[in-house]
């Protein structure tokens, strides 16, 4: 099985594990682009709930966070299921902090 097929299955069954107790959890799968979100989507109320809780993509070989609006860490739980670390890459920081991140981790 080559890495990107490894990564797709790991990343959506990691996000369907996550979403699996959450009835309004919607997961949006678009293995095309190798786009994987979970959003919310209901009302507590007259409160509308709508928002993106973990948005993960494929991009060059490496898992991408785009978004994570939870408390889990992503990038622990990717290496854990097989990911290989140097292919996890947090997205949501910028590309200066990302390398910070990277030279910190290399040292160690």
């Amino acid at each position: 099985m080559n890495k990107v097929t490894k990564y797709r299955q790991i990343v959506c069954q990691f996000l369907q594990d996550f979403a699996k107790d959450d009835s309004e959890a919607q997961l949006i799968f678009d293995s095309e682009r190798d786009r994987y979100l979970v959003m919310h989507v209901a009302w507590r109320n007259d409160y509308r709930i709508y928002g993106c809780a973990m948005q993960l993509d494929l991009i060059d070989q490496q898992v991408w966070i785009q978004n994570n609006s939870t408390e889990i860490y992503v990038d622990r739980e990717s290496i854990e299921r097989g990911i290989d670390p140097q292919d996890v890459v947090l997205g949501f920081r910028s590309p200066s902090v990302r390398k910070k991140i990277a030279s910190i981790l290399q040292n160690k």
